[in-house]
């Protein structure tokens, strides 16, 4: 179960970098990491007490895997063609 829950966990994140950083611009970083985990664990495939208790357990890894998408998104190209 855990297994499935973090590939879901990492194409969440991949998105909610990319929603964070859509809404709030360059710069305010620790409030589109704020964005990132809330978009996390409010689009989980599980019930509200299990969200809950999933973002407890797994809090460190979820901060991993948004730097990790940071990073990712960051090597991408800025304009299409580069």
């Amino acid at each position: 179960m855990f297994k499935n829950l973090k590939l879901k966990i990492k194409e969440l994140a991949r998105k909610a970098v990319f929603i964070a950083e859509s809404q709030l611009g360059s710069g305010k970083g620790q409030e589109k990491k704020k964005l990132a985990i809330d978009y996390i664990v409010r689009n989980l495939p599980l019930p509200i007490f299990v969200k809950t208790i999933i973002s407890v357990l797994l809090s460190s890894f979820i901060d991993d895997v948004i730097e990790i998408s940071v990073s990712y998104m960051k090597s991408l190209p800025a304009k299409e063609g580069e």
